[in-house]
């Protein structure tokens, strides 16, 4: 299964909704996940992929980690993936 495939699965459980109602323009708000729903999502994230996401959940914009959209995320797990095995 691709990160990409991964992130979504993690998201869609989070937001109790099947991966396929899950679009890469997505916000986290526009799915129904909220802060809380966005931690658990974030922990998961990081156990999946064994990484550290750079996350402060007081200020979920502040940081490295974008969480604008899906897509975003999947981006920002998959450069931090690379980042890991370099």
């Amino acid at each position: 299964m691709s990160i990409k495939d991964q992130v979504i699965a993690i998201i869609a459980d989070q937001a109790m909704l099947d991966p396929s109602d899950i679009a890469l323009d997505n916000t986290l708000e526009d799915i129904g996940i909220d802060s809380l729903g966005l931690v658990e999502s974030i922990f998961a994230i990081e156990e999946t992929f064994d990484i550290n996401v750079p996350f402060n959940a007081n200020d979920p914009t502040a940081g490295d980690f974008d969480i604008s959209s899906i897509a975003a995320i999947i981006a920002a797990v998959e450069k931090l993936k690379l980042e890991q095995a370099t």
